[in-house]
C-alpha cells in the first residue's frame, strides 16, 4: 500500500513548506560540481508540485534561495540564477496548463534583472489560476522579512495610521511577505539536517516539522506523500492538552 493511499483527504494540510536541501552533497556523491546538483534539484520541485496537486494541497512554498546564499561563491550564485530563469521559461506553459499560480516572497529587488523579469512575467501569466499556489522564497530570510515588517509598521505608527496600543499578532501578520497566504501546517526539510535555517520563523510557530535523510534531487512524490501521512498521524494541540483537543 503506497503512502498516497494511506492519506485521508479530509485532513490535508492546506499549506506545505519545504526547505530544499542536499543538492551539493548529491552532486559531490556523484563526483560532480555543485551546479549539477542544483540542475537535478529541479526534479524535486517538479515531483513535489505534482504530488501536492494530486492530493489537493492548496499552497506549496519552496525555500529556493536565502539572503545568506548571496555569500556563496559567485560562480555558484550565477549558476543558480541562470537555472532559475531557464526553469521558469521551460516550465511556465505547463504551470499555466495545470492551473498553478506562481507567487514569490523575498527581496526580489536584489535578483538580476533577467530573473526579476522572468518572475514577473510568470506571476502575471498564472495570476488567474486557482488549483494550487506555488510560492518561491527567493532572496528570503525570516529575520530580513521581520526587519522589513517592523520598519514599515514603525513608519505607519509614526504617521499616525496605527495606534501602538492596537498592535497585535494579526496586525503584525499583515506586514509580512506571506500576509495573503495561510501559515504552513507542515514544514519538510530534506538531506537529514535538522535546522530551520531562518525560514518562516513567525509562520511556523505551530507547524509540524518533518525531517528526511533523502537528498533533494532524490525527493519524489512518494517521499512527499510519506511526509503528509506522517503529519496526519500527529496530534496537534496548539498548547492545549489531549483531552481538550479530542473533546
Amino acid at each position: 500500500m503506497s503512502y498516497k493511499e494511506k492519506i485521508h483527504k479530509d485532513r490535508l494540510p492546506r499549506h506545505v513548506a519545504i526547505i530544499m536541501d542536499g543538492n551539493g552533497r548529491w552532486a559531490k556523491n556523484k563526483g560532480e560540481a555543485r551546479a549539477f546538483g542544483h540542475l537535478n534539484g529541479v526534479n524535486g520541485v517538479r515531483e513535489s508540485l505534482k504530488a501536492a496537486t494530486e492530493i489537493g494541497i492548496e499552497y506549496l512554498t519552496l525555500y529556493a534561495f536565502s539572503t545568506e546564499n548571496w555569500d556563496r561563491p559567485p560562480e555558484e550564485v550565477e549558476a543558480l540564477m541562470d537555472l532559475l530563469v531557464q526553469t521558469i521559461i521551460k516550465e511556465i506553459d505547463e504551470l499555466d496548463e495545470n492551473e498553478v499560480s506562481l507567487q514569490v516572497i523575498g527581496d526580489i529587488e536584489k535578483l538580476p534583472m533577467k530573473c526579476g523579469e522572468a518572475l514577473k512575467d510568470a506571476i502575471r501569466r498564472t495570476s488567474g489560476n486557482k488549483r494550487i499556489t506555488l510560492i518561491l522564497a527567493l532572496s528570503y530570510s525570516a529575520r530580513w522579512e521581520m526587519t522589513q515588517a517592523m520598519k514599515n509598521l514603525a513608519i505607519d505608527v509614526k504617521n499616525g495610521e496605527i495606534d501602538p496600543k492596537e498592535i497585535n499578532e494579526s496586525i503584525i501578520t499583515q506586514y509580512l511577505q506571506t500576509r495573503n497566504f495561510p501559515d504552513p501546517e507542515l514544514l519538510i526539510r530534506t538531506s537529514g539536517e535538522k535546522r530551520i535555517s531562518n525560514f518562516l520563523l513567525w509562520q511556523i510557530a505551530y507547524s509540524e516539522l518533518y525531517f528526511t535523510e533523502t537528498l533533494w534531487p532524490d525527493f519524489g512524490k512518494e517521499d512527499f506523500f510519506k511526509a503528509v501521512h506522517a503529519f496526519q498521524t500527529r496530534e496537534r494541540r496548539f498548547g492545549k492538552i489531549s483531552e481538550q483537543v479530542n473533546s
